[in-house]
């Protein structure tokens, strides 16, 4: 039989689990910042379970490798460029697996790689293990090392792990779906590069950073020559898919710190930073004879051509507000496609020989 005390210090238990799980839904529930709700589950989880060392680990699903992504605990900062396998350890055995594991003595498992206490200078002696999951799809694991005060964690410990980790799946869903409506926001759907709309935050963002420090940056300003009739003979169909192709073009031949953007229609702008209006022209060239050299649906026996009018201006020779910038890189585009078009106008120089 439980004697009174037992039931008392087991009724104290429930309450102390439910006022954790009050709290770690409250702060799901009252902001979207990942960071603080993931922070919020695990310092819950230090309090109820009081481990020595914990971590939470997100899976990368490109590389398909756990990265920590929160670890506290002695030289925990020496784990922020640690990455584990699927497979490997015992945080990789339960994210390739899929199933919590409790061990209660590490040093004889074969799951245990002393990789991380090597580097830690820790003892790992007992180990307690859950995926994160959604839509059956792990996501990361929740990992805790000795239990303070005790031997190991027990089995007892599992399903409180369980529920947390379920707390932390709806908040790494959640932040997806912000970030995916955030990208739809600003990004246009035919090219998949920024649409206008991010141009002027973007714009805005660069003209402050630039008067700050002092640097130049370039616009040019893209339009396609004749691609009306691109649409009126081989239809839209093909008419979008060309303008993904040109975008893909533009996007792939610039720097990490270049932005590409679809303007509207058939045009398109690139904003180069810390760039001169006479450094930018080896961008514009090479994005030009890119386009005259390709034959577009070759395959298909369509053989399409394209040639587009540039224009470019910079900042701040050219103007120090953003609608200034953009109707001298405008004008200079304007000028090449009135005239000569396929070809390069500079603001303030007219059309390149």
């Amino acid at each position: 039989m439980i004697g009174p005390e037992e039931e008392v210090s087991e009724l104290k238990r429930q309450v102390e689990r439910l006022a954790l799980f009050h709290e770690v839904g409250k702060a799901l529930f009252s902001t979207l910042d990942l960071q603080k709700i993931l922070q919020t589950i695990m310092e819950k989880i230090s309090d109820l379970l009081q481990p020595d060392t914990w971590s939470l680990l997100m899976l990368d699903e490109k590389t398909q490798e756990l990265y920590f992504e929160i670890a506290i605990g002695s030289d925990a900062d020496k784990l922020h460029d640690v990455r584990l396998k699927l497979g490997e350890g015992v945080a990789g055995w339960v994210a390739q697996n899929g199933e919590p594991v409790l061990i209660e003595d590490a040093r004889n498992d074969s799951r245990f790689d002393p990789k991380v206490d090597e580097l830690t200078h820790a003892a790992t002696r007992s180990i307690v293990c859950v995926p994160i999951k959604a839509h059956g799809h792990v996501l990361g694991v929740i990992e805790l090392v000795n239990a303070l005060g005790k031997p190991s964690f027990g089995v007892e410990d599992i399903p409180i792990l369980k529920s947390l980790a379920d707390y932390a799946a709806i908040a790494l869903e959640n932040a997806r779906y912000v970030q995916r409506i955030h990208e739809l926001t600003i990004t246009d759907d035919c090219t998949a590069l920024y649409n206008a709309r991010h141009l002027n935050f973007v714009l805005d963002t660069e003209i402050y950073r630039s008067n700050r420090y002092g640097y130049e940056f370039s616009v040019i300003f893209i339009d396609l020559d004749h691609f009306k009739q691109v649409n009126d003979v081989y239809g839209h169909l093909v008419g979008s898919k060309l303008l993904w192709m040109i975008g893909d073009i533009i996007k792939a031949h610039l720097r990490m710190i270049d932005y590409a953007f679809r303007y509207g229609g058939d045009e398109f702008v690139v904003l180069l930073p810390q760039t001169s209006k006479e450094n930018s022209l080896m961008v514009v060239r090479r994005i030009r004879e890119l386009l005259t050299t390709r034959v577009f649906f070759a395959e298909e026996n369509l053989n399409i051509k394209v040639t587009a009018s540039f224009g470019v201006a910079s900042f701040p020779v050219d103007g120090r507000t953003r609608k200034e910038i953009l109707r001298q890189a405008d004008e200079a585009m304007y000028l090449v496609k009135n005239t000569t078009r396929n070809n390069i106008a500079l603001a303030g120089q007219g059309i390149l020989g």
